[in-house]
C-alpha cells in the first residue's frame, strides 16, 4: 500500500528509535517538570515539526545535499551544536534566586510561553542534520522496490514514524509532570538537577559537534 513494506517491522523500529534517550527527549522531560504537561506537550509538537521539516526535506531530496555536502552538514551540525551549548549553558548557571514551585514543580527554570517552547523543540530537532541522515538512511528500506511514486512512500512512512513519535512524546510529557508533582524538591538540590540536565545538553552538543555525517 502507497509503495510501502514491512510496514509492521517499521512501526516498531520506529517506536523503540523514538524511545531511545536523546536532546529531544531530555527538552520535553525538563519542560514538563518545570511548567506542567502542556509546556511538555507544546515542546513535542515543536519536536513534531521538526520532523515533518526533515520528512518532506528528505522525500524532496533536500536532506541528500546534508548527506553528500561536507560543507552544508557541517554548518547545520554547528549551528545546532551551538543551539544546544546554548540551551545546556542556560540551565547550568541557572541563577540561585530563581523560584522553585515544589507543588507543581521540581525544576527551577524561567517559565517560557507556549509558543517559545515550541519553536525550542522544534530547533532543537531541525537543526540536527543527524536526523536529516537517519531519514534518508533508514526510511528507504520500507519502500517497495516497484513503488510507483517512492517520493510518496516516503512522506507516508515518514507521518507514521512521526505520529508514533508524538504517542511517545506526548506520553513522556504527561509521566514527566505526573512525577514532578509527587515529589517535592528542596531549592538546593533542584539546583544541582537543573546544572546535571544542563551538562546533558552539553554534552549533546558537543556530540553533535563531532559527528560525523556517516
Amino acid at each position: 500500500m502507497f509503495g510501502t513494506q514491512d510496514l509492521a517491522l517499521f512501526i516498531v523500529s520506529g517506536l523503540l528509535l523514538n524511545i531511545a534517550p536523546g536532546p529531544d527527549s531530555l527538552l520535553i522531560m525538563t519542560r514538563s517538570a518545570s511548567q506542567g504537561w502542556r509546556a511538555g506537550s507544546a515542546a513535542a509538537l515543536g519536536i513534531g515539526g521538526g520532523t515533518f521539516m526533515h520528512i518532506f526535506a528528505a522525500a524532496l531530496g533536500l536532506s541528500a545535499v546534508l548527506a553528500t555536502s561536507a560543507t552544508a552538514f557541517t554548518i547545520v551540525k554547528l549551528i545546532g551544536a551551538a543551539y544546544l551549548l546554548y540551551m545546556g549553558a542556560n540551565l547550568l548557571f541557572s541563577k540561585k534566586s530563581v523560584q522553585v514551585e515544589t507543588a507543581t514543580s521540581s525544576l527551577p527554570s524561567a517559565r517560557f510561553t507556549y509558543r517559545k517552547i515550541f519553536f525550542q523543540g522544534f530547533l532543537t530537532n531541525v537543526l540536527n542534520p543527524k536526523v536529516a541522515v537517519f531519514f534518508l538512511a533508514f526510511v528507504p528500506q520500507f519502500i517497495a522496490a516497484d513503488a510507483s511514486n517512492k517520493a510518496l512512500a516516503f512522506i507516508v512512512l515518514g507521518c507514521i514514524f512521526n505520529f508514533n513519535g508524538m504517542l511517545w512524546c506526548h506520553f513522556l510529557a504527561v509521566t514527566s509532570a505526573f512525577a514532578s508533582r509527587r515529589m517535592r524538591i528542596n531549592r538546593t538540590l533542584a539546583l544541582w538537577l537543573n546544572r546535571v540536565i544542563g551538562t546533558v545538553f552539553i554534552s549533546f552538543g558537543i556530540k553533535l559537534a563531532l559527528a560525523n555525517r556517516t
